[in-house]
């Protein structure tokens, strides 16, 4: 179904131009949770092989363009505590993701309403 906006009141114009709005920011946070739990998961393989390895090994981690020598413990700390982050930003991301959404579909069903009453 093709929407020729000359056509309609401009009360719908605008639910419609707020339901686009909408999708675009469930779109945005969609990706933005992508991206967190794919750090994530990249933060656990890193606490993986550090806790592997011995207490005594040489690691580094990365700043910027540059790898720093670092301390096994001293690193693993900071990954533990980079993954807990990580996981909070992912699960507050996940309910206003939901919260978006649920807006979206009542945006989506008021508007529909509108379109079949013209």
């Amino acid at each position: 179904m093709t929407i020729n906006l000359d056509q309609l009141d401009e009360e719908t114009k605008k639910k419609f131009q707020n339901l686009t709005q909408v999708g675009q920011t469930l779109e945005l946070l969609t990706q933005q949770k992508i991206q967190i739990d794919s750090s994530i998961r990249e933060t656990e393989l890193a606490l993986g092989e550090l806790e592997k390895a011995n207490p005594d090994t040489i690691v580094y981690k990365q700043i910027g363009g540059i790898m720093v020598r670092s301390e096994r413990d001293k690193l693993l700390a900071e990954k533990t505590s980079d993954k807990e982050t990580l996981n909070m930003r992912s699960t507050t991301l996940a309910q206003k993701i939901e919260r978006t959404k649920s807006t979206f579909e009542n945006m989506q069903k008021s508007l529909q309403a509108d379109l079949q009453n013209q």
